[in-house]
């Protein structure tokens, strides 16, 4: 802190008190700088070409009177790709399959989570500018607050698209994990009535809708899918991996198995159904068996002192009594 403490005196000196943050503006305004070139040199894509050429194609001929594939944002956007997608397949391909597992599933998600997480990170970081700002102007602070005060909330604005992402996936897996259940019970009345595998598939993603709607539209999505004409085995891997539960992904496996070696689907959905019940017991009961640990705390802030003060109060107040008579 010693080095610290030297550059804010001799900023200090030579541009008076506000000059730690002039020099931190200034830097902030040199790393855009830096920035931007690399931001906007982005190399024309292939595709983009084709499509310019077509575009312009189809002007000449006569009016474009196709709808457009997205908005205005998106587009504006699409310039700074480079700078917004990260550049690694492995990166890319791991921040899309998470959000997919958080339900954003639009195209450009991965960029619009980068330039949540930009916007917010600039955003939080002016706001600490002008709170530090204010804070100087009325006392005088440490270089330390100073840098708190000014980096914290621009670190905070940065990783809470993060935060609420990560959050959002783990409401989903639990209402899937609860609901899936239920709805292995279903699927197997349907089988079992007589509608085939995809009859049953759509009947659980209509009547489980109101219930668990992320549930509902994972089982819509294969829906569609399979009347698309992918073939099924992918669909239900796919969702496994959308979905990102254990659960899920025995199911998965056991009906590709049952259709691999051609046993019946209802007496795996059967087993299958009386284990997720099964391990939804265990997880109830898991919980019940913690809870008195976790009521340890409160009984000993709420219930040991009242109690002692009830029975120890009245002696107290007795020998003080006495005491002071004395």
């Amino acid at each position: 802190m010693g080095f610290l403490s030297n550059l804010n005196t001799l900023l200090t000196d030579m541009m008076g008190p506000m000059g730690p943050l002039i020099a931190v503006g200034l830097l902030g305004i040199l790393l855009i700088l830096v920035t931007l070139p690399v931001m906007l040199s982005k190399k024309p894509d292939p595709l983009d070409k084709l499509k310019t050429q077509s575009r312009a194609k189809a002007a000449s001929n006569g009016p474009d009177l196709r709808i457009s594939s997205g908005s205005g944002a998106d587009q504006k956007l699409e310039k700074f790709s480079t700078f917004l997608e990260p550049q690694n397949a492995a990166e890319y391909s791991a921040t899309k399959l998470k959000l997919l597992q958080a339900g954003y599933r639009t195209k450009n998600a991965v960029r619009m989570f980068h330039f949540a997480q930009f916007a917010f990170g600039i955003g939080f970081l002016l706001a600490g500018v002008v709170y530090t700002l204010i804070a100087q102007m009325q006392a005088e602070v440490t270089t330390q607050f100073m840098i708190i005060s000014t980096v914290g909330p621009g670190a905070a604005g940065y990783y809470l698209p993060q935060y609420w992402v990560q959050r959002r996936l783990q409401e989903r897996q639990e209402e899937i994990i609860s609901g899936f259940p239920d709805a292995l019970d279903m699927m197997l009345v349907c089988v079992e009535a007589g509608q085939s595998l995809d009859q049953s598939i759509i009947r659980v993603a209509k009547e489980s809708r109101a219930g668990y709607p992320a549930l509902a539209d994972e089982f819509d999505m294969v829906a569609h899918e399979i009347k698309a004409g992918k073939e099924r085995v992918h669909v239900l891997r796919d969702m496994s991996e959308r979905v990102g539960v254990a659960d899920v992904a025995s199911f998965v496996t056991t009906l590709v198995q049952s259709a691999t070696f051609g046993t019946s689907i209802a007496e795996a959905l059967r087993v299958y159904s009386a284990e997720m019940r099964d391990k939804r017991v265990m997880r109830a009961e898991e919980k019940a068996n913690t809870l008195p640990t976790k009521l340890t705390l409160g009984t000993m802030l709420f219930t040991v002192p009242p109690l002692m003060i009830i029975l120890i109060g009245p002696s107290i107040h007795g020998i003080s009594k006495t005491l002071g008579g004395g």
